[in-house]
């Protein structure tokens, strides 16, 4: 019989809950050795009246604290192990430590701290991938034909997934809120770690922002230079997918998305795409949009090396077909 993994030893972040928010290591449980207001005057303390006297301001936040630190740490019920860490691995996280210590955890202090940890993330992303896009005008069912790929035994990154944003103006409609620019990178860096840097990786194509996240610099160039896979399916099939998607989503929302893109759709293809979707005609409405989506992408698309360029004819909405053929496509590489 199989033994199973050894447990994981729980990441400790202690550093305040803003900075937690604005970008951690996935993964990673906060516990504050102090709140966002005190660590605001402490800082200011230190600035002001040296070292000492924010020393001794932190160890009068912190004392009422530390039973509560030593209760969270053995709510976590991970046996005695712990990792911890703070910005640079200096004073919050040796004190959280040695506290912990002092009570039987065996506790390692994470080197460098986060910023070792995002220096390290951000360098990553220059290794060599072996990246592969999958292109297509909206609604040719992109995402789609990434998870088929997956089920088929592929490699793939959801950037959309991951940034939680479909990418156009409707992408926000249906979706949780966005992480911060740092917590996506760590997101991707993290969802990169765990794939073969050797074998094809496929993602879809993206402009450098996907709502108000942007795709790493160094990854992006990846992505610029990597073979792109279009996929072409007959509009009526993909006005049926965008139908599907967004048929059922708040009115508001949808005319709140088309309100963004108002000076490039033109104020008279708005009021007609608004005029539909209070008629209940999403197909019309959605066709109006597509005429503007269609004519950015083709643009787009011309910005990239044609000698990259793979066209792939579909004569309907097959998602896993789709990626059957591309996978055979690469079958001897």
């Amino acid at each position: 019989m199989q033994s199973a993994d050894p447990p994981r030893i729980p990441l400790i972040d202690v550093r305040s809950p803003g900075e937690y928010h604005h970008g951690h290591i996935p993964g990673a449980i906060n516990i504050p050795l102090f709140d966002n207001e005190e660590r605001k005057t402490v800082g200011i303390l230190y600035k002001q009246k040296g070292r000492e006297s924010a020393i001794a301001k932190g160890l009068e936040i912190v004392g009422p604290k530390a039973d509560g630190f030593i209760r969270q740490a053995k709510e976590l019920n991970s046996g005695s192990k712990l990792m911890v860490h703070c910005w640079r691995g200096g004073m919050r996280s040796e004190s959280m430590a040695w506290l912990w210590s002092t009570t039987g955890f065996d506790v390692t202090v994470l080197e460098g701290g986060y910023k070792a940890y995002r220096q390290n993330v951000l360098s990553d992303f220059g290794k060599p991938l072996k990246l592969i896009i999958l292109g297509g005008k909206t609604g040719s069912g992109k995402t789609a034909i990434l998870h088929a790929l997956a089920q088929e035994g592929e490699q793939v990154i959801d950037l959309e997934g991951l940034a939680c944003h479909k990418g156009s103006a409707f992408g926000a409609i249906g979706q949780l809120p966005q992480p911060t620019v740092e917590q996506f990178e760590n997101d991707l860096h993290q969802a990169l770690g765990k794939l073969d840097a050797e074998r094809h990786i496929w993602i879809e194509d993206e402009s450098h922002s996907i709502g108000r996240v942007y795709i790493p610099q160094l990854f992006y160039d990846q992505m610029k230079s990597a073979p792109v896979h279009v996929i072409e399916i007959p509009l009526e099939a993909r006005v049926t997918r965008l139908m599907e998607e967004y048929a059922g989503a708040p009115k508001d929302q949808l005319v709140e998305a088309l309100m963004k893109i108002q000076k490039r759709l033109g104020g008279n293809d708005v009021k007609k795409a608004i005029s539909a979707l209070d008629a209940g005609d999403y197909k019309t409405g959605a066709e109006i949009a597509l005429h503007y989506y269609d004519k950015a992408y083709t643009h787009g698309l011309m910005q990239k090396s044609p000698k990259l360029i793979y066209k792939l004819e579909q004569g309907g909405d097959n998602p896993r077909a789709t990626a059957i053929q591309l996978i055979n496509f690469y079958k001897n590489d």
